[in-house]
C-alpha cells in the first residue's frame, strides 16, 4: 500500500534542510563504521585468529579455519532474524530507536567477545560462547542496517537519495579498514606469542565506543521525515471517527505485510546483493587464509591484511561516486556496469594474488573492490525505494539480509572447500562470477526506481 492508495487526511512536512540532511548521514555514516568495524573485526580473527585459540590444536590448519569461518557465518544466518526484529519495531515504532538499540547490542557482544576465555582454559565451552556472541552480532547487523539506510535515504532530497544513501554503505568498507588497522596496529606493536596469547583481544574491548555512538544518535538526532509524516497520517485517522477506513497501515505485523505485498521485490532484492556479499567477503576474509595456506605461497598475514586495507582504502570513495551517477543515470544501469565488471575480473584476482608479489596482489583485490563498489552504492537508495513507507524498514531489510545469507554467510566457507577440491583459485573466480549473474539478472528483473517519491 502506498499514500496513493489510501483517502486519508494529508499531512506535509517541511523539506529537510540540507545541514541537516549533511548531518543525518555522517551520523550514519559513523554509526555503521563502528557496527562494521565489529562485524569485520570478527572476520579477520577468524582467519587470523580464532583457529587457534578456539579450536583444538589437534585440527589440521585447513580444518581450523573451516571451523573457525562456520562460526564467522552464524552471524550471517542471525541476520534476517535481526532484520526481522528490528523491522518490525522500526516500521511500528520508528528508525531511530531501532538503530540505537542495535548499535547498543553490537558494542556489548563484540566487547564481550574480547573477554572470553579460550579453547586451552574451558574447552568446546569456549567456541559455544563465542558463537553464541556471533549470533548477537548477526542480529544486531541485522537491525543496524535498516536504521541507518533510512535515516540517510528518507531524509534526503528526491534528486541526491542516492548520493546520501551512500553514507552508510561507506560503513562498511570503513569498518574493514578500522578492523584491519587495529590489528596490524596491535599485532605489530607486539610478539607473536603475545598477540595471540592476549594482543588479538584489544580491538574487540573497543567496541564499546560503539555504545557513545548509539547515545548521541538518540539525542543528537530526529526521526525521518517520512515516518514522521507516516506517524502524524496514522495519528490524524485515527482521530477521524467517520473514516475509519482512512489509516494508511493496519494493526498487522510489517513484516507479515511485506511478504504478502511485495514478495517479488524482496526475492529479486536479496538476489541483487548477492554478488556483493560473495565477492565481498571473499577479499576481506578468505584471501587472508589463501595466502597463508595455498601451497607454494606462504604468503604473510600483514602482508595480506596490508593488501586488503589498501583494496579496501580506494573502494570507499567510489561508493559516494557511484550513489550519486545513481541519481543522473538510475540505479540499474549503475548496478549492472558494476556486476558486469565483477564478473569478468573475478578470473583475474587470484592468478594475480599467486605471484606472491604484494604489487600484485593490492591490484588484485583493489580492482575487485571497485567492482563490488560500483554496485554497492547505489542499493540504501534502490532497496529503500522498492518498498512504501509502512513496511520500508521490514522490507529492505529483509532483501538485504537474505541476500547476506545467499551470499556472503557461505563465501569463505564455500572458497575454502573450492580450494581444498581444486587446490586452485579457479574454482573459486568462477563461483564469484556466477554470483554475479545471479545479481545482474536480478537487477534487470527490477524496475527503476530513482524517481520514485518516498
Amino acid at each position: 500500500m502506498t499514500t496513493k492508495d489510501c483517502a486519508y487526511p494529508q499531512t506535509t512536512l517541511a523539506p529537510v534542510p540540507e545541514k541537516t540532511v549533511r548531518k543525518v548521514a555522517t551520523i550514519s555514516l559513523l554509526g555503521a563504521s563502528v557496527e562494521w568495524y565489529d562485524f569485520f573485526l570478527y572476520g579477520a580473527a577468524a582467519a587470523a585468529v580464532f583457529p587457534s585459540v578456539f579450536f583444538s590444536g589437534d585440527l589440521p590448519p585447513l580444518v581450523a579455519i573451516f571451523a573457525s569461518f562456520a562460526t564467522f557465518a552464524v552471524g550471517f544466518i542471525a541476520r534476517p532474524v535481526g532484520g526481522v526484529i528490528f523491522g518490525h519495531y522500526g516500521d511500528k515504532l520508528g528508525r531511530k530507536g531501532s538503530l540505537v538499540t542495535a548499535l547498543v547490542l553490537m558494542g556489548l557482544s563484540s566487547a564481550l567477545i574480547g573477554l572470553l576465555p579460550t579453547y586451552a582454559m574451558i574447552g568446546a565451552w569456549a567456541p559455544a560462547m563465542l558463537v553464541t556472541l556471533r549470533f548477537l552480532q548477526g542480529i544486531a547487523i541485522g537491525g543496524q542496517w535498516g536504521g541507518a539506510m533510512l535515516l540517510a535515504t528518507e531524509s534526503a532530497p528526491k534528486n541526491r537519495r542516492g548520493f546520501y544513501g551512500s553514507f552508510p554503505q561507506a560503513g562498511a568498507p570503513l569498518g574493514v579498514i578500522l578492523a584491519n588497522i587495529a590489528l596490524l596496529i596491535v599485532s605489530s606493536s607486539m610478539s607473536e606469542e603475545s598477540f595471540m596469547s592476549w594482543g588479538w583481544r584489544i580491538p574487540f574491548l573497543l567496541s564499546v565506543i560503539l555504545v557513545g555512538v548509539a547515545l548521541y544518535v538518540q539525542l543528537k538526532l530526529e526521526e525521518t521525515s517520512s515516518f514522521r509524516q507516516l506517524r502524524e497520517l496514522n495519528e490524524a485517522a485515527t482521530a477521524d471517527d467517520d473514516t475509519p477506513k482512512a489509516k494508511p497501515t493496519s494493526k498487522r505485523s510489517p513484516v507479515l505485510a511485506v511478504l504478502a505485498s511485495h514478495p517479488r521485490q524482496i526475492a529479486l532484492s536479496a538476489g541483487a546483493f548477492i554478488a556483493v556479499q560473495v565477492v565481498f567477503y571473499i577479499l576481506v576474509a578468505f584471501v587472508i587464509a589463501y595466502g597463508a595456506t595455498r601451497e607454494g605461497l606462504d604468503i604473510s598475514r600483514d602482508t595480506m591484511l596490508s593488501a586488503v586495507l589498501i583494496g579496501t582504502l580506494i573502494m570507499t570513495p567510489v561508493i559516494f561516486i557511484s550513489g550519486a551517477l545513481s541519481d543522473i543515470y538510475g540505479r540499474r544501469p549503475v548496478i549492472m556496469v558494476g556486476a558486469t565488471l565483477l564478473a569478468l575480473w573475478s578470473f583475474a584476482v587470484f592468478p594475480l594474488i599467486d605471484t606472491g608479489q604484494f604489487l600484485w596482489i593490492t591490484v588484485a583485490i583493489a580492482v575487485a573492490q571497485v567492482c563490488v563498489a560500483i554496485m554497492y552504492g547505489p542499493q540504501a537508495a534502490f532497496f529503500a525505494e522498492l518498498f512504501s513507507t509502512e513496511v520500508r524498514y521490514s522490507g529492505a531489510s529483509l532483501g538485504y539480509q537474505l541476500g547476506a545469507i545467499l551470499g556472503g554467510a557461505f563465501a569463505p566457507l564455500a572458497a575454502t572447500a573450492l580450494l581444498v577440491e581444486f587446490g586452485n583459485g579457479l574454482a573459486i573466480a568462477a563461483y564469484m562470477s556466477a554470483a554475479c549473474a545471479v545479481s545482474l539478472l536480478s537487477v534487470f528483473l527490477l524496475a527503476e526506481t530513482y524517481q520514485r517519491d518516498l
